[in-house]
């Protein structure tokens, strides 16, 4: 069954990828998203988001993206975000290989809720966007005092 696990004639790294492939096989690949709000590996572009009693923090990872192209909108608690990424060649450039992603994006997150859709702020620094949503404060939990 393993007998080409028996020489070092080959990568070993090779042989654990060849390994790691077959069980994708025998298991089943779980390499699809994991939830019904997730999306697969490899989406442009990358989203973590994050939440405090007073706000929420959207980071979008768009390295490459004019920020000027990005349109960002609020309606209820869907928070839309498109845009465009271009890379252009040199003159007479040929490319062997593509990895980054090229082209018109749009993402949609749900966001909780208790946002403010009045109180968002947008900076876009080094790659990265950074979107605040302000929860509203009327839900924000108080502190009550006894007397």
């Amino acid at each position: 069954m393993f007998d080409y696990l028996t020489g070092f004639d080959h990568d070993v790294f090779d042989q654990f990828e060849r390994m790691r492939r077959q069980m994708d096989v025998m298991f089943g690949d779980r390499g699809g998203p994991l939830g019904i709000r997730s999306v697969a590996a490899g989406t442009y572009p990358a989203i973590n988001v994050g939440a405090s009693p007073t706000q929420v923090d959207v980071y979008v990872f768009a390295a490459g993206a004019d920020p000027k192209s990005l349109d960002i909108s609020l309606q209820q608690n869907l928070l839309t975000l498109s845009g465009e990424r271009e890379t252009e060649l040199p003159e007479g450039a040929q490319a062997y290989r593509r990895e980054r992603f090229n082209g018109s994006f749009k993402r949609v997150i749900t966001l909780p809720e208790d946002v403010d859709p009045d109180k968002v702020n947008a900076a876009y620094r080094d790659g990265v966007l950074h979107i605040t949503v302000q929860r509203k404060e009327e839900l924000q939990p108080r502190k009550i005092e006894v007397k």
